[in-house]
């Protein structure tokens, strides 16, 4: 089949640039204190909202393939959304399906995972987030995993755990902890062993992408692997200490090694077996590559010892590039994408943003496909990211973002043109009001320089974001409407995505609005509906497989 796009009858298409701008982690939530949209000086957005026609588009739960509306969405599914025009299961809901249903247990990785550390009377290993926040990995997993491979005959289980307070609580580690101590004490006996053996915060170690800072990989792998660093009786112990001692939350507490005795209880040896329990792919394929990578493959830091191991991760992180070797759950099948369709069709397309949401307007984008649809059609450029915590300079790479993509837009080489700003997201996630609302009104700067060239090219650009996060930067009270209140009297800062719903603006000034109206937003729209605009406003009828427009062609 044939993936080309059909002209409209109906509408020849904008003249100019048809562009698509993701502010990511920008939601619609009320003007409080905790809002860090609301509250930043953003001219140029409060125009927009206030001028232009614009609906509100669910970004979390089932609209983008989670399971339930409880989760809340994450950048990786939101740009699959975006960019495939249809809702497919995420990597979430596929493992607690594969659990549930016993397919994981009975799948060849997970016999040869086990079959190996029972013929060598070895240590399996499990590394991951450690929380239920759901975008990464879910504890429940984890707890499934141990208990089958204990039913199954192993002796020895270690818990590597990468500790969160970004998804979740930004101090709620020992809400997890301490529970799962007594769940794995609960399991232990005479024939299995099981104990927390190393852990650390995530953007302190391991959970590095888009090889953006190799040394928390690094890190990661001395701790984990070669048991070194300092030394601690319980995780319990170690949160406590780092937090009395250092006064930095979960994600960034410093790396800490379980031992007895002085010796670690749980290092990486020949013969073990390690199952690495993230679902989502960006924050997994650095460690992936580390473990699977012949010795003489590898040259990102001396790992100075690799065991030889079977590693697995909980799916194939990229499947072009087939990372890990060995997984345990088939990803999603994304396909007929905006991507596909539009290089098909011979639409030129230019994509950009800095490091750290590049994956995302390519590989996300285009349904978990590394490299492009065709290299005569399609440009995509990194912005390479600054390597310092976000809320040291939280407008990042926006200007320089920008610089790009009006050189891109005024070359009129391309006809369609796809940006992500990370501002809202990475910084919100610091927990910094007052940094993120900075992000925000540098980000309003570039949105202001953007449009200014979008008219004058008679072009047309959408802007929405991906998912929450900036718009609610402190916990709320469901009841009160206010932010909650520590002990100290401190508002307590939330550094996770949020539930709300994104915006979706039509920016145009053109007479192509003459062509379309938009449709009444009665709150079922959500990312999946972009492509479908955005193909319409290029003049082509939107496939009949994909979720409805959100402009209805006159």
């Amino acid at each position: 089949m044939s993936l080309t796009l059909n002209k409209s009858t109906k509408f020849d298409g904008v003249k100019g640039p048809v562009l698509t701008i993701v502010m990511d982690g920008v939601g619609l939530a009320p003007n409080t204190v905790s809002n860090a949209v609301a509250t930043a000086y953003t001219p140029n957005l409060d125009a927009l909202m206030a001028n232009y026609p614009m609906v509100a588009l669910k970004a979390h739960g089932t609209a983008v393939g989670l399971p339930s509306d409880d989760d809340m969405g994450n950048s990786e599914v939101g740009h699959n959304a975006l960019g495939a025009g249809q809702v497919f299961a995420q990597g979430a809901k596929l493992v607690t399906q594969s659990i549930e249903s016993g397919k994981m247990f009975a799948s060849s990785t997970w016999q040869e995972v086990i079959g190996n550390v029972k013929a060598n009377n070895s240590t399996l290993h499990f590394l991951g987030l450690f929380s239920d926040g759901n975008v990464h990995s879910h504890i429940d997993h984890l707890k499934a995993m141990i208990a089958e491979a204990k039913a199954e005959g192993v002796a020895t289980i270690r818990v590597h755990i990468l500790i969160d307070g970004r998804d979740v609580g930004e101090t709620s580690a020992l809400e997890y902890i301490d529970p799962f101590e007594e769940y794995i004490a609960s399991l232990s006996d005479a024939n299995c062993n099981i104990k927390i053996a190393s852990g650390g915060g995530r953007m302190k170690i391991t959970m590095d992408r888009y090889e953006a800072d190799w040394s928390m990989v690094e890190l990661g792998w001395k701790t984990h692997v070669l048991g070194e660093g300092r030394q601690f009786a319980s995780a319990h112990e170690a949160v406590e200490a780092y937090r009395s001692e250092l006064h930095v939350i979960d994600q960034d507490l410093p790396p800490f090694v379980i031992a007895e005795d002085g010796k670690p209880v749980g290092t990486v040896e020949d013969g073990d077996s390690v199952i690495f329990f993230n679902f989502r792919g960006d924050r997994s394929i650095e460690i992936s590559k580390t473990f699977d990578a012949p010795v003489d493959a590898f040259d990102k830091f001396d790992r100075i010892r690799v065991p030889k191991v079977v590693y697995a991760g909980m799916l194939e992180y990229d499947g072009d590039l087939h990372i890990p070797a060995r997984f345990l759950v088939n990803p999603p099948e994304i396909t007929e994408t905006m991507g596909e369709y539009l290089a098909n069709t011979g639409v030129k397309q230019y994509a950009i943003s800095e490091t750290q949401k590049y994956g995302h307007v390519t590989y996300f984008w285009n349904g978990n496909k590394s490299g492009k649809f065709s290299d005569r059609l399609e440009t995509y450029v990194e912005v390479p990211s600054d390597v310092v915590p976000f809320e040291q300079r939280p407008w990042m790479k926006c200007a320089e973002i920008t610089d790009k993509l009006i050189e891109a837009l005024e070359s009129g080489a391309y006809d369609y043109y796809r940006v992500n700003f990370p501002n809202g997201d990475m910084v919100g996630h610091t927990g910094s009001l007052a940094a993120t609302r900075c992000s925000m009104e540098a980000l309003d700067l570039q949105l202001g320089r953007i449009l200014t060239v979008v008219d004058r090219l008679g072009g047309v650009a959408l802007i929405t974001a991906d998912h929450g996060n900036a718009d609610e930067m402190f916990e709320m009270d469901k009841k009160s409407g206010q932010p909650k209140v520590s002990k100290d009297g401190k508002m307590k800062a939330k550094t996770s995505h949020t539930l709300n719903k994104v915006p979706c603006i039509i920016y145009d000034n053109t007479d192509a609005k003459d062509h379309y109206t938009v449709k009444a937003d009665e709150g079922n729209f959500g990312l999946s509906n972009v492509a479908a605009t955005m193909v319409n406003l290029m003049g082509y009828e939107a496939p009949a497989k994909w979720d409805e427009s959100v402009i209805e062609l006159k």
